[in-house]
């Protein structure tokens, strides 16, 4: 078995080491460049009367200071990707101590109209949303909430061999997410060229022949004029199309950084050996036509990255009056987005699933000690050992064995803050995380897929202008509608708690009968103790309960399920504790 803790702290060491050895390389090339300029500007000033030994110093100076550029560019992306391991390394530490409410809580995917995702602290502040999520991107963390929610029992045991790189995350991370990537898809698919197609080869004559006119007043076979001349032809067939190439560079500024890094991600997935073959379906759908797609953005980067160049003075005159370079990267980026502009949504979808996957990979590794259930078809839905919440203190947390068959009902009573809705919750999650592919907190478990459907914490809302009870009302026959579809699992927590007692008491039995009448299985948590009467007339009803003793006029929970029905309540032992009565 793994050690999560220990291999994080192995690596804090490595990227540390790495990390320092970065900063003494930047420093060198800093240095390096400084030193060429310098001995440039120097050669160029004593040699200034002799002007072609001044023009080869100025050439070598200028070609090795570019060289120095690149390669501190390149050691400076290096050095970001380790500094964001690192951070990594160390964040993983600290959320495993329990230390992970700063992180985005996903309360904006929380939804009171779907199935469980309001009632079960899916998302939210110490949700396990927060706690599991590892996303990079806007999109992945989008898909990661949708796998969470989907309620999808389909592919369980493909999604079990999903596999996590912390290399992945790291350069998702370092992805300028300045503009959304459907504002980028739409623009793509809606975007209308403006070159025509002689722009494809006159650029590359214009440039030859702009070569030739230097060539030659440098060798004065002709006047210097000349070349200025053809310098003011080139800025004016650059002119005919200045105002919509300053459009197209506006995009390309905006977009570059994410294709690139986006590149470095798809060629992380590309090069990957999966066992699972999710990853390996996902693995194929970025491939086009044999050509890999890290290549394709690549290409399309560098033509982004080259129009974006003409910022530069040398290249608003020089580059375009003698190469038409605007012209020529233009060109370029046009014929990409006509090829490959409606394909990159699919691409982008590919590294959102792999970025959400990530995730669940993440959570697999950090618990070892968890264990991904054994999915058949047998009688019982869930037959787990030592079944536990998984965001709970592994050293405080309580476990209990559960034995739930098809078309089984519990009825679940027991005392004030005794466990009744953290078990609700710690089995509703189960579902969760065995549907999705996670390890679930048990010793062992036998598990029969099957969807979940809750009601726990039903609210009023002032904009519907509805009651509470019309709210549980409504929630209710959503259940009653839904298990008419397909099976669900259900659970319920004092469900009519909005009506007068003798009306609440007859009305949950009438439910719950309604729902074994239609084969339904479930739990419900209730303090209402004349509900588990039914068991005494329907076989697949079953009481259990959680207990809570008082000792020495002090309150103690065990905190394990057991079978029958709770005798101890403790509201009025509460009351008078806390000197309310």
């Amino acid at each position: 078995m793994n050690n999560p803790i220990q291999f994080y702290k192995s690596q804090i060491k490595f990227y540390q080491t790495q990390l320092d050895a970065f900063k003494s390389k930047l420093l060198v090339f800093s240095l390096a460049r400084i030193i060429v300029y310098l001995v440039g500007v120097m050669g160029i000033y004593i040699y200034f009367h002799e002007i072609s030994i001044a023009v080869v110093i100025a050439i070598v100076a200028t070609a090795t200071f570019l060289f120095l550029l690149s390669k501190h560019n390149d050691s400076k992306k290096q050095r970001d990707l380790v500094k964001t391991l690192l951070d990594i390394n160390e964040e993983e530490i600290q959320i495993a101590s329990g230390k992970f409410h700063h992180r985005f809580n996903g309360l904006k995917y929380q939804d009171p109209n779907h199935f469980y995702s309001l009632d079960i602290d899916l998302f939210g502040r110490g949700s396990f949303f927060q706690f599991i999520n590892r996303t990079a991107i806007t999109e992945g963390t989008n898909k990661l909430a949708d796998v969470l929610k989907a309620n999808d029992t389909q592919y369980i045991k493909k999604r079990q061999k999903t596999i996590w790189r912390q290399e992945y995350t790291a350069k998702g991370y370092l992805i300028n997410e300045e503009t959304p990537k459907h504002i980028i898809v739409n623009w793509l698919k809606n975007y209308k060229p403006f070159l025509p197609k002689l722009m494809k080869w006159l650029p590359y004559i214009f440039s030859a022949l702009s070569l030739a006119v230097i060539t030659l007043a440098i060798l004065k076979i002709v006047p210097i004029a000349y070349m200025v001349y053809w310098l003011l032809i080139g800025i004016a067939i650059i002119g005919v199309y200045f105002s919509k190439v300053t459009n197209l560079a506006l995009y390309a500024t905006q977009v570059k950084d994410t294709f690139r890094q986006y590149a470095l991600l798809l060629k992380q997935i590309e090069t990957e050996e999966f066992s699972s073959e999710l990853l390996k379906e996902k693995q194929q759908a970025i491939i086009l036509k044999g050509e890999k797609s890290s290549a394709i953005f690549t290409k399309f980067s560098k033509s982004l990255d080259a129009l974006d160049n003409r910022n530069n003075m040398f290249f608003i005159l020089l580059g375009n009056g003698f190469f038409l370079w605007d012209i020529m990267q233009s060109y370029k980026i046009e014929q990409w987005i006509l090829e490959y502009g409606k394909t990159v949504d699919n691409w982008f979808e590919v590294v959102s699933f792999f970025d959400a996957y990530n995730s669940l990979g993440n959570y697999a590794f950090n618990h070892p000690e968890f264990v991904f259930p054994e999915i058949n078809t047998a009688k019982a839905v869930i037959n787990a050992k030592n079944l536990g919440h998984p965001l709970l203190d592994k050293n405080k947390r309580v476990d209990s064995d559960l034995n739930i068959e098809n078309e089984q009902f519990f009825i679940v009573t027991g005392a004030n803050m005794a466990g009744k809705s953290t078990f609700l919750r710690t089995v509703s999650l189960h579902i969760v995380m065995a549907n999705v592919g996670l390890p679930v907190c048990a010793e062992s478990s036998s598990y029969s897929p099957v969807k979940l459907i809750t009601s726990m914490r039903t609210t009023d809302s002032l904009t519907d202008d509805s009651s509470y009870f019309f709210s549980e009302l409504t929630r209710l026959k959503f259940i009653v509608d839904a298990i008419k579809e397909e099976p669900y699992f259900i659970v319920l927590d004092e469900i009519l708690k909005g009506t007068n007692s003798t009306d609440k008491a007859i009305g949950s039995r009438k439910f719950v009968e309604k729902l074994v009448a239609g084969n339904a299985t479930g739990i419900i948590a209730t303090h209402d103790l004349s509900l588990c009467e039914i068991e005494k007339e329907l076989d697949d009803v079953k009481n259990y309960y959680f207990d809570a003793d008082i000792v020495n006029d002090e309150l103690y929970f065990d905190y394990k399920l057991k079978k029958g029905i709770c005798q101890n309540m403790n509201a009025s032992f509460l009351l008078k504790k806390m000197e309310i009565i």
